[in-house]
């Protein structure tokens, strides 16, 4: 039986271990399947584990290994997708009641892309119930149940991708597979202490994943570091004749995975500089302001200092002031809509779990046309405008979220849960015009489809709760903002801390 050690490890120190046969994709694989029979549950992450066809793959890694068929870092390392991908003969729940019995005769692209790779299928894994298209008040809007962060099993996993969020940093797999529309890689990213790259939109083809939003829809990794975000992402990416959306240029090849550079695992700042001399631009939030949270605002401060340490040169910037957060619902709700107008017809959608995914997607329905075409209008001034950031920073940081993950039981509409005694802070001015839309980070690049990398930056002081920063780079320019991660965690240890389950 292998070690936690061993199963901890990432990507990039399984891989050779893997090609030299010092363990073997069996063993690999069923020490997973064991994580995820034995915590999968606790932890809320699983839909399905995939034993019989995990083990078939493996033994087919294992045979073609020995022959000396490397198929390349991904050969024999076990992983999960959201329970939005088609895998074929298992159900694809797409987390809602109504699809607890569907099953595709086919693979989903990026499953395919990962089994040509010789990766190993080990589980089918949570998730909020149709992404979360209608609206969700909580982490419970899920046909299984809320997924937990291994940091704290009281508290959420964050986002759609939740089971995603649970799994990756507790070891159920050696990477996992998300989707964000609004924050839905990145949230969990933040929340669960994951590294996860949110790909430019058309970056990764989405033939066999569920559609919230055809416009906003983007599938990528979820990692233990951003190194290997990187070698999933050069495996799942590039253009597909079954997704017309899939760019042309879609292939991905990291430039520092392509270069000489230190050993996996062993990377130092000292012989490999990729920030120095680079301009980065800094989404500063007021870290004073309710609903933010002050340890939040002291780990990103802290991030900062290691980034100017590496040699990047930061400068505080705004994003071009736009309602960013209307211009995205609008989108992907009136897009949901479209999508699940025979679930909404039908009265299927009353068997939803959560009560605000009903009303929404119902009253989504009646949303006018000219209100949906003015956000698309208003989707090309912003992604003009925020294009032209990049003109001046290589990259843009900012906090992955400004909060800290809601508690498992806790509404999103209620007020935070605070200790015995404590009192609330005192009334602050309101936000003045402009400022929240232009520190919508999130919101801004999600509807302008540009790549964006969370890792985390360190972990609360009284709940043990994970906290993030991300790297957001131009669009197509996934590897400049996977090269500043990879930087920050060369010289960093947050991404290496494990859980006590």
């Amino acid at each position: 039986m292998l070690s936690e050690d061993i199963l901890y490890k990432s990507i990039a120190e399984l891989g050779p271990m893997l090609r030299s046969r010092k363990i073997s994709p069996v063993e690999l694989a069923e020490g997973y399947l064991d994580r995820l029979e034995k915590y999968g549950a606790k932890l809320g992450a699983v839909a399905c584990i995939t034993r019989e066809r995990a083990l078939e793959e493996a033994r087919a890694a294992e045979k073609e290994i020995t022959a000396g068929k490397y198929r390349g870092p991904l050969h024999g390392i076990p992983y999960g997708v959201k329970d939005l991908l088609a895998a074929k003969g298992y159900p694809t729940t797409w987390g809602a009641p109504p699809f607890k019995d569907q099953r595709f005769d086919f693979d989903g692209a990026v499953v395919q892309r990962l089994k040509d790779a010789g990766a190993v299928l080990v589980a089918k894994l949570a998730m909020i119930e149709l992404a979360g298209g209608g609206g969700y008040n909580g982490a419970k809007a899920s046909l299984q149940g809320p997924s937990r962060c291994p940091f704290n099993l009281d508290y959420w996993a964050g986002g759609s991708s939740s089971g995603p969020g649970a799994a990756t940093p507790a070891a159920l797999a050696g990477f996992s597979i998300g989707s964000e529309t609004q924050g839905s890689i990145i949230t969990p990213c933040a929340f669960s202490g994951v590294s996860g790259l949110r790909p430019s939109y058309g970056r990764v083809s989405r033939y066999g994943a569920m559609a919230l939003s055809w416009t906003m829809d983007k599938l990528g990794p979820m990692c233990r570091s951003a190194e290997d975000c990187g070698l999933v992402m050069q495996a799942i990416a590039g253009p597909d004749a079954s997704d017309p959306s899939a760019h042309p240029r879609g292939a991905y090849r990291h430039r520092a995975l392509a270069g000489p550079r230190p050993k996996p695992g062993e990377m130092s700042a000292a012989v490999w500089q990729p920030l120095q001399g680079k301009k980065l631009g800094v989404v500063q939030p007021d870290f004073t302001r309710p609903g933010n949270n002050a340890e939040v605002g002291k780990a990103f401060a802290a991030a900062l200092g290691v980034l100017k340490s590496l040699g990047a040169t930061l400068e505080e910037t705004l994003l071009p002031d736009y309602p960013y957060g209307p211009v995205a619902t609008m989108l992907y709700t009136a897009e949901a809509a479209s999508i699940f107008r025979p679930l909404i017809e039908s009265g299927k959608v009353h068997e939803l779990v959560d009560e605000s995914q009903k009303t929404g997607l119902i009253a989504a329905l009646s949303i006018p046309a000219t209100d949906y075409l003015d956000s698309f209008r208003l989707r090309g001034e912003i992604q003009r405008d925020l294009g032209k950031l990049f003109e001046k920073y290589a990259a843009i940081v900012a906090p992955s979220r400004t909060g800290l993950a809601n508690l498992v039981e806790q509404e999103f509409g209620a007020p935070p849960q605070r200790p015995a005694g404590e009192r609330p802070p005192a009334d602050r001015p309101a936000t003045p015009p402009g400022a929240g839309n232009q520190q919508n980070v999130i919101g801004s690049t999600n509807i302008a489809g540009l790549p964006a990398i969370s890792v985390p930056c360190g972990y609360s002081s009284e709940k043990n709760l994970p906290m993030g920063i991300q790297f957001v780079a131009d669009a197509l320019r996934d590897d400049v903002a996977v090269e500043c991660a990879m930087a920050y965690q060369s010289v960093t240890e947050f991404h290496k801390k494990r859980p006590s389950l």
